[in-house]
């Protein structure tokens, strides 16, 4: 349906005269400035400038203005919004409001994001490490260009070296020096050893530790601890476990009450310490045991690979439980840690078989068994140990044997690592 209107000659004369009288109140007419309001102004304006140069507070020559001359800034005011009348000064600030709500959570996401691993095959960043380093490594002459990207060093030329030091070196403690001199010589190798040696090093350190003036103990006491485990990775790269517990070490340091006087805080240190390494480490690996004793049967043959302290003590205790089987000792170069298990489980009277990792698939029908330890598990399942773990492993399931992987809680890390080339520890 379509409506059509008409309007007579006199209505549309009514219509137009209504019209225009509602238009001046509707539509304000904008009113220029004459000439001597414009020099007024621009008088002002210059007047304000020399004021803000001479008082040095440059970006403010409006406020100046309005402070010298009250009357030519209220004339002021009426150009600059008839000039500015199209730019909306609220919409910007809402708009840098905005952005910087937008750019806060970025900072705080860049602070949980963790720092890159540095790449040896960069020139510049490993000269700028090598000045940093308290111990000189000397590089490897025959370096495998697949790895290049990873520290490749001679293993024990660099201990005269830092023993040498010690009096040149920033305070570190001595109990920590000692234990990096260790880890240095390999004197004190497995992940758990490695572990509560650095815990026990931190133990000491902190009860030797006084706060210093005009600082905070949580403050000046986890910088302390930070200096310590660099050093720690300057003589060996730290393990994941290692990691976790300095993590968790850092973490107890943050939460010390203010209230508590320093010796109580040191008390307290020494005491989550002690309660780590009691029940991360020496209760899980007996409660470990006390699980896997019970898969291992009279007649069975017992594979391990390397050495591993949990599956040393499951061996030993299953040994002292009357149970009748064989060990066999499978190991590889270059460190060849199997020989020192072979000795020990010899000199406790278990019957074992020593080989190396090629000898692995012919040996493996012989097996009904395996065991193996673990550096750490990751969130995706994947089992960290030391090289050949995964071949024994591979070899094993292509027998139908079955595999147990024997790992502590506290070696469980959120890392997802899907192969051995980006990270890892050469040697």
């Amino acid at each position: 349906m379509i409506c059509c209107l008409f309007l007579s000659e006199t209505n549309k004369g009514d219509l137009a005269e209504i019209r225009n009288e509602d238009a001046p109140a509707s539509i304000p007419q904008k009113q220029k400035p004459s000439k001597a309001e414009r020099r007024a102004i621009q008088e002002a304006q210059r007047a304000a400038k020399a004021a803000a140069k001479e008082a040095g507070l440059s970006g403010k020559s409006t406020g100046a203005a309005s402070g010298a001359n009250p009357a030519t800034s209220k004339q002021a005011k009426p150009a600059k919004i008839s000039q500015k009348k199209d730019v909306p000064h609220a919409p910007s600030t809402v708009a840098s409001e905005k952005k910087v709500t937008e750019r806060q959570p970025e900072r705080d996401r860049k602070k949980d994001v963790p720092h890159p691993r540095m790449q040896f095959d960069d020139v510049h960043r490993v000269e700028k490490a090598k000045k940093r380093a308290i111990v000189n490594q000397s590089e490897a002459r025959n370096r495998v260009e697949l790895f290049r990207h990873l520290p490749q060093y001679v293993h024990g030329t660099q201990l005269p070296d830092l023993e040498s030091k010690f009096f040149q070196l920033e305070p570190i403690h001595p109990s920590v020096y000692k234990v990096g001199l260790q880890y240095l010589s390999g004197e004190v190798s497995g992940g758990n050893g490695r572990c509560i040696a650095m815990l026990l090093a931190f133990r000491e350190a902190i009860k030797d530790y006084s706060t210093p003036p005009n600082k905070t103990l949580s403050r000046d006491l986890t910088a302390k601890v930070s200096s310590y485990v660099s050093f720690f990775i300057e003589c060996r790269p730290l393990s994941i476990s290692m990691g976790n517990a300095i993590r968790f070490l850092k973490n107890r340091i943050a939460k010390l009450p203010i209230t508590l006087s320093e010796s109580e805080a040191k008390a307290s240190l020494q005491s989550d310490i002690d309660r780590f390494i009691n029940e991360k480490i020496v209760v899980a690996d007996q409660v470990i045991v006390s699980h896997a004793i019970t898969k291992v049967r009279d007649d069975d043959v017992l594979l391990t690979y390397g050495s591993s302290s949990v599956v040393e003590m499951i061996l030993e205790h299953a040994h002292e439980l009357g149970r009748k089987f064989r060990v066999i000792v499978v190991d590889s170069r270059p460190k060849l840690e199997g020989q020192g298990l072979l000795r020990r489980l010899v000199a406790k009277g278990i019957n074992c078989t020593y080989t190396h990792i090629n000898a692995v698939s012919y040996i493996m029908h012989e097996v009904t068994r395996v065991f193996l330890g673990a550096s750490s598990i990751l969130s995706n399942g994947t089992v960290y140990s030391r090289v050949g773990t995964a071949s024994v492993a591979m070899v094993a399931h292509a027998f139908g044997i079955p595999v147990l992987v024997c790992c502590e809680a506290y070696k469980f890390h959120e890392r997802v690592q899907l192969d051995s080339i980006c990270a890892n520890e050469l040697g």
